[in-house]
């Protein structure tokens, strides 16, 4: 009875350890990825639709344009690849997660903080010892990089506006985009690239709106040809590295029925010859993640969910729109 309390603890342990790992699955990773431009990281304009403002990039290619080097920060290196020790040197890391968990593996097993290692001559114990190991390496990487990640505050006073045009005199659009606003706004703090507001037009959200139904579709084919064609290099490999992720935990995700509820403009601008628009975005979907052998891990295959994102968008004059990042909001 005391061995099966201690494995049933064991893998309750397991379980919370790996419990980071869930929640991450539909396309972005439920984390804030990608560029936009030298507004990076500068959090766009709240919106009715958003009005708690955007998470700060955790994922981005586009190093600080402003920020200077100090003491503390290495130049040229972009301030999200510097964190801690740890996260730096990924081998300490990992042999510290081997530690516990072997310490943790001896007290389960009655034989002292470091007595696990002896279970390694049972099957039982290197499966439970590797679990454990695994799993807490990972949470241990994913608390360190949650704790670099500074908060960021809201977006500038004044740029909430209702669905139906809004307090800044701007006509709302209606059809696919759900009332998303029209119109275009710089927003954000001053960057050292020169930018200057553009006109974001009905034709524009009704591909916002379209592109978010297609990503979601090609995700749940594991198309990365489509996902290519409809996002920039940064977010295609965003989203290749999320697929093999899944793949490496024997996990499935498939979104379906994506419908936009809401929608409104955060800002749109033009820099270096690009147009990017940022827009929020609340929709609906079915979203679960599978096992290998087809048992529910997370999500349900008939309820639908709801999340509220911003996507920003990127072009070139007279071509077509690609998505070149996703923030979570709140």
């Amino acid at each position: 009875m005391r061995r099966t309390a201690r494995v049933m603890t064991a893998l309750a342990v397991v379980a919370l350890a790996l419990g980071p790992a869930l929640a991450e699955a539909k396309p972005g990773g439920n984390t804030s990825s990608g560029s936009r431009g030298s507004r990076t990281q500068v959090a766009p304009p709240t919106t009715q639709t958003a009005p708690g403002g955007a998470q700060q990039m955790q994922r981005t290619q586009q190093a600080p344009a402003t920020a200077p080097a100090t003491s503390a920060a290495r130049p040229g290196v972009p301030a999200a690849a510097q964190g801690s020790f740890l996260s730096r040197n990924p081998m300490m890391a990992g042999l510290m997660g081997g530690l516990l968990g072997a310490g943790l593996f001896g007290l389960l097993s009655g034989s002292g903080l470091f007595g696990g290692m002896a279970g390694f001559a049972s099957i039982l114990g290197l499966l439970l010892q590797v679990a454990l190991i695994g799993g807490l390496v990972f949470l241990v990487m994913r608390l360190i990089r949650g704790a670099r990640r500074p908060a960021v505050a809201a977006g500038p006073a004044g740029y909430a506006r209702d669905m139906n045009g809004g307090n800044d005199g701007r006509p709302p659009m209606g059809g696919a985009m759900g009332g998303m606003g029209m119109g275009a706004m710089a927003g954000g703090a001053a960057a050292a690239v020169a930018t200057k507001p553009i006109q974001v037009v009905p034709a524009d959200f009704e591909t916002f709106g379209q592109t978010l139904v297609d990503v979601n579709a090609a995700w749940s084919r594991q198309d990365l040809e489509a996902l290519r064609r409809l996002s920039t290099p940064e977010m295609t490999n965003y989203f290749a590295q999320d697929l093999s992720d899944l793949r490496a935990r024997g996990w499935t995700n498939t979104t379906s029925d994506v419908r936009l509820e809401a929608g409104d403009l955060s800002e749109a601008w033009e820099e270096n010859g690009q147009h990017y628009a940022t827009v929020a975005m609340r929709f609906s979907l079915i979203d679960v993640t599978r096992a290998a052998d087809g048992s529910v891990v997370e999500g349900h295959p008939t309820n639908r969910s709801t999340s509220t994102e911003l996507w920003t968008f990127v072009r070139f004059a007279g071509e077509a729109w690609r998505l070149s990042a996703i923030q979570q909001t709140g």
